[in-house]
């Protein structure tokens, strides 16, 4: 059975910031808000390849580059 839930004392910009995204996305306040609550509730499993994908699509490196380039600085001066 589904559950109503309120949210009390919403400052006016926020309301207004919500009823703009729900205009956007064609959604009602309320699914908006619903689609909200899902999204944050919603687990997803982790993923190694999404993390190592992420991290290399930010130009991070393995630790081995890291050592190299130290070295090669070092030995540089």
């Amino acid at each position: 059975m589904p559950v109503n839930l309120s949210i009390k004392d919403v400052p006016d910009e926020t309301a207004a910031q919500l009823r703009d995204r729900a205009s956007r996305n064609h959604r009602s306040l309320q699914g908006e808000l619903l689609a909200i609550i899902e999204a944050a509730t919603w687990e997803r499993p982790f993923k190694a390849v999404e993390l190592w994908n992420a991290a290399r699509a930010a130009g991070l490196s393995t630790p081995d580059e890291s050592t190299q380039w130290i070295r090669e600085d070092r030995d540089s001066r």
